[in-house]
């Protein structure tokens, strides 16, 4: 009887700095050559994949929320196959031992990681240490954010499906009057990203002006707006839902979902969506109708666990996306799928965050103290926060300087 092949990962350190010390003496230092940083990044490396920039590694959750940076157990297996192929071992060299081996069951998530440089993989190395020791007792809330954006960077380099951004804008004196409707989106046909972008108006309501938010509707800058009766607003709604959810699974973006949903399934659109999902899978779908949270993830990569959600002209201000005419609901949702790109598509959580904002993190103000439980959420400085921001804050009368889209929601 043939035993099942078991796969799984297994941690980097035990690889890099225990793995050898099993072997007979003449087997160690071929291993260990093979394994140094300087030679793993190299492209001539046995290890190194087509079309990658850099040396793969993987990066994975375990049940307790922790990370660790792992090699793949078909990465390991190759290894030992090459040094014996080559000459370089005598025999195939043991595998670590079984207890070492991470299954499925094991992890909460995997993902890809690449590293271009011997320093970038020491300084995630570095990294992921000192993380695991801030997030000792981090709120619920948090962790179940992190996994979520990693299986969402998980899905985007799979170019599976289509990821739609839609944005409602209602009058802000009677919500039941749906004024506009924005959706920008994303699909991948052969490979390549094909987007498209709209905004409708509805002609009932053209005139009707808000009191609280601001009055944008003409300025849609990605497009020429529509103007359609209540009648063909809604049909438009239900037909692009219907038709996007041809092209196998569908990924609904808002930021800051619930009110957007609402008018999703209020009478006034009652758009179809039976199978509307708001766990994403474990694993790539092929049908389906899943939400994402741009606020969310956002609080994700910040490192907030509460209910602050930021706004989206604060979110694309911190990802560095220039924005104009907010509250036009077109606009509204290209800027909520740039952003949910910008982060997808970049590095795993932690090692993003710091690069967009290094050292910001921890008990920065007593970097030399203790740092378990000291968190990962980013210390901002006002003048990042707040564009109006000036060196004459704290001077004189205090000043409400909240801005009109930020006092009531869209």
């Amino acid at each position: 009887m043939v035993s099942p092949v078991i796969t799984g990962y297994y941690r980097y350190t035990d690889i890099f700095f225990e793995w050898h010390q099993a072997l007979p003496e003449a087997d160690r230092s071929p291993l260990r050559a093979s394994l140094a940083q300087d030679a793993f990044i190299h492209p001539d490396h046995p290890l190194h994949k087509e079309g990658i920039d850099g040396a793969e590694l993987f990066l994975g959750t375990l049940q307790n929320f922790e990370t660790r940076l792992l090699f793949s157990s078909a990465q390991v297996e190759y290894l030992r196959y090459w040094l014996h192929a080559m000459g370089l071992t005598k025999n195939l060299i043991s595998l670590p031992y079984s207890d070492c081996l991470l299954t499925e069951s094991s992890l909460r998530h995997v993902s890809p990681v690449t590293f271009k440089t011997k320093d970038d993989l020491k300084g995630a190395l570095k990294q992921i240490e000192k993380n695991n020791k801030r997030l000792k007792g981090a709120d619920p809330m948090l962790k179940t954010r992190r996994e979520i954006f990693e299986r969402v960077r998980t899905l985007w380099v799979e170019k599976v499906g289509v990821w739609c951004a839609l944005d409602f804008e209602a009058w802000d004196r009677d919500h039941t009057m749906l004024t506009e409707f924005g959706w920008s989106f994303v699909r991948w046909i052969d490979g390549q990203q094909v987007e498209e972008q709209g905004h409708l108006i509805v002609k009932e309501y053209r005139h009707y002006t808000n009191t609280f938010v601001q009055n944008n509707r003409e300025h849609f800058s990605f497009g020429d707006s529509e103007l359609v009766n209540r009648s063909a607003f809604r049909t438009r709604i239900q037909n692009l839902v219907a038709d996007l959810q041809k092209d196998g699974p569908l990924f609904l973006i808002f930021h800051d979902n619930n009110q957007d949903i609402k008018y999703l399934k209020s009478p006034t659109v009652n758009a179809d969506l039976p199978n509307l999902s708001f766990l994403l899978p474990d694993a790539k779908p092929d049908s389906g109708v899943f939400v994402l949270d741009t606020s969310d993830l956002f609080a994700a990569l910040e490192g907030e666990g509460g209910h602050n959600r930021r706004s989206l002209e604060r979110v694309c201000r911190h990802l560095q996306i220039p924005t104009s005419f907010l509250h036009n609901a077109g606009n509204d949702a290209h800027y909520t799928l740039l952003a949910i790109k910008e982060m997808a598509s970049g590095d795993p959580l932690d090692m993003q965050r710091e690069k967009r904002w290094p050292n910001r993190t921890g008990n920065t103000s007593h970097p030399a103290a203790p740092q378990t439980g000291a968190g990962v959420k980013v210390k901002f400085e006002p003048w990042e926060e707040d564009s109006d921001y000036s060196d004459m804050e704290g001077v004189g009368p205090v000043i409400n300087k909240t801005k009109p889209e930020e006092q009531v929601a869209a």
